[in-house]
This record gives structure tokens, C-alpha cells and sequence, in this order.
């Protein structure tokens, strides 16, 4: 076979290598659900941890208030200790839920592999996003600044329950659901498929590897990532905007200044929050570069972030499975 061309019949056996569960010098079959939540929770530790201060500057930069009223370069780790406490379960559950699922779809005949991968990975983001909600909503308030330097994250839960009740902590779950849907649907498809390119490519020096090195795995899950985060930066940037609404009493139910609820801000304060009238304000507003803010960031942090996941994620299974790191 050329080193510059690989036969959709090579591409096929090394797919159908997974779906079978075979390892004798094929693909590696898909890791036992406890190895799943432990290289899970490692991974999405690891990226939360070390791509923090980028995540923050991303969402200042998405903040209606501006990047420097938000704080600009300043406290950068502010609330990273809900986020802590959220990422490695969430991040469990998800690749507990993608695996389990990617492993009984990619058996059924009438399911192409992409479509498996894609409604594994949507259900993983629907089950991971029940935990990673309230850590976020936390997370991207203290970024932008909304509770000031003293404060910590138990009393910042405590105001939301008081102002907003239960609901607060999951606000803008729709939203953010529906940015990570569309995401996971470009990510883990492009993923999974580059992973047998690559493969493929990879045993031809060595022909008994049932994986790819986890610096390989890095690479390809920064590239998916990297093109997901850009096209889905529109949805983001909402998404941002819907969960630093925040309400209080003092302010007689009116929005924090600047944020957008259902309409242009004070013109229209009786809206409820909703995905639409918020897009079209910012479009109406800013027009496309409004809907793109911050995606330079976004792409580099999440292109970044997409390397370390799930480049983490491989060293944990090789890790738990016995395979040479």
C-alpha cells in the first residue's frame, strides 16, 4: 500500500476491528465503563485546571459589560474551585455514557458510524451537562466579575438560591445544551474518524498497535476541536450572555446592565430569557462580529483544551488497561 494513499477496505477492517471488540493485533476495543469514569474524571480535571485562565479571559471578552469592566486580566483563576469540583464528574460521565452507547450503536447495522458517533456523543453532553451547568454558572459570573474579589464560591451558591431559587444554578441549561450538541456533532465524528486514518497510517511501522500514542490522540482531538469551537462560537457567545443575566432584588428584578433578556436591555425587562430575541439582539447590535466575539480564544482554548482531554483521557485507559503509555 502507498504511505500516501489508505484503501477505504483498510479503513473498513480497522472500523470493523472496533465495532467487533477484537484486540488480537487489531483496534482496541472500547474500555470497560470504570476505566471510562476514571479517565474521564482525569480528563476533564486536567484541562479545567490548566486552560482556566483562558476560559476566563474568553468569557470577559464575551461579557455585554466589556472585557475590561469584567476585569480584564485580572483574577484570572477567580472560581476555579467550583470548577474543580464540577469537571471531573462531569467529564465521567460524559465518556461513561459516550463509551457505553458508541460501543451498543456502532453495532446496529442500519447506523453509519458517524451517526453512532454522533448520538453517543449528544447523549453524553445531555447526561454531563446536568453536573456541568451549575459549576459553569458559577464559574462565568465570578469571571465576569459579577460578585467582586472577596466573596467564595459557598457563598456565591447561597445568593443564587436566595435571589433565584434551584432554577438559578441550571440556568441556561437549554443553552448550553443546545451549543454543545452541535459541537460534540462535529467534534467526536472528525475525531474518531481522523483516529483511523491515522491508525491505519500508524501500523504500517508498527503493525500490532491497537491504538494510537496518546501524543497522536492529542493532536487529532486539538484539530476537531479547534474546528468545532469555531463554527459553534455564535451559540457560545449566547449562551455566555444567558447565564450572566443574573437578577436581584435590589435592582427590582431589572438585568445586570448591559446583559440581554429576551430583547434590547431596560427596553423590554419583563421578558423572560430566551435563547432567539437574545441572538438577534446581539446580531441587531453588533451584527457578525458580535456573534464571533471571542473566537480566537475560544479556538485556541478549546483546540488546546481538546489536546489535553483527550490526550488525558488515552493515558488514563492505557494507564488502567496495562498498555505502555
Amino acid at each position: 500500500m502507498d504511505d500516501a494513499t489508505l484503501s477505504s477496505s483498510s479503513l473498513s477492517n480497522v472500523n470493523n476491528s472496533i465495532n467487533s471488540g477484537s484486540s488480537n493485533g487489531q483496534a482496541r476495543p472500547p474500555p470497560h465503563y470504570l476505566t471510562s469514569l476514571a479517565s474521564g474524571a482525569l480528563a476533564g480535571l486536567s484541562v479545567d485546571l490548566s486552560l482556566y485562565p483562558l476560559d476566563t479571559l474568553k468569557t470577559r471578552l464575551q461579557s455585554s459589560k466589556g472585557f475590561w469592566a469584567s476585569g480584564g486580566f485580572k483574577g484570572v483563576y477567580q472560581g476555579i474551585s467550583s470548577v474543580a469540583a464540577g469537571s471531573a464528574p462531569g467529564a465521567a460521565i460524559f465518556f461513561v455514557t459516550y463509551e457505553s452507547l458508541k460501543k451498543e450503536l456502532l453495532g446496529t447495522e442500519s447506523l453509519s458510524s458517524g451517526a453512532a458517533h454522533m448520538m453517543a456523543a449528544s447523549a453524553g453532553e445531555v447526561a454531563a451537562c446536568l453536573v456541568r451547568v451549575p459549576t459553569e454558572v458559577v464559574k462565568s459570573r465570578f469571571q465576569a466579575g459579577v460578585y467582586g474579589k472577596d466573596i467564595n464560591v459557598a457563598s456565591a451558591i447561597s445568593k443564587i438560591l436566595a435571589r433565584e431559587g434551584p432554577r438559578g444554578l441550571w440556568k441556561g441549561y437549554g443553552t448550553t445544551v443546545a451549543r454543545e450538541i452541535p459541537f460534540t456533532c462535529i467534534q467526536f465524528p472528525l475525531y474518531e474518524r481522523l483516529k483511523l486514518v491515522l491508525l491505519e497510517r500508524y501500523r504500517i511501522s508498527n503493525p500490532d498497535a491497537t491504538s494510537l500514542p496518546p501524543y497522536q490522540a492529542a493532536l487529532v482531538g486539538s484539530f476537531s476541536g479547534a474546528i468545532a469551537a469555531g463554527t459553534t462560537t455564535p451559540l457560545d457567545v449566547v449562551k455566555t450572555r444567558l447565564m450572566l443575566a443574573e437578577r436581584s432584588r435590589e435592582q427590582g428584578g431589572q438585568p445586570v446592565k448591559g446583559v440581554v433578556a429576551g430583547g434590547p436591555p431596560r427596553a423590554r425587562p419583563g421578558v423572560n430569557q430566551r435563547f432567539l430575541p437574545t441572538l438577534l439582539h446581539v446580531w441587531e447590535t453588533d451584527g457578525i462580529k458580535g456573534l464571533y466575539r471571542g473566537v480566537l480564544p475560544r479556538i485556541v482554548w478549546i483546540g488546546l483544551g481538546g489536546a489535553v482531554f483527550l490526550g488525558s483521557f488515552e493515558v488514563g485507559v492505557r494507564a488502567l488497561e496495562g498498555e505502555r503509555i
